[in-house]
């Protein structure tokens, strides 16, 4: 586990490794979020990320008889 120092404007460094290993670029955004007594940094990924994760669904649907 790593450690970070909290600064005097409240900021804190991620480290390298965890950096690293999340794929965080600089500017990239994060949400915060506090999950019992502890914060949670989740990195946001762009929509592009969700691009063919639905390969292979079917996509056909039977209509109803009344519906075009």
């Amino acid at each position: 586990m790593s450690t970070v120092t909290v600064s005097p404007k409240f900021q804190v460094v991620i480290p390298r490794d965890l950096r690293r290993l999340l794929n965080i670029q600089p500017g990239q955004k994060l949400k915060a979020r506090i999950q019992d007594d502890h914060i949670e940094l989740i990195p946001e990924q762009p929509m592009t990320a969700a691009r063919g994760f639905l390969a292979g669904i079917d996509t056909q649907a039977e209509s109803e008889g009344d519906r075009v």
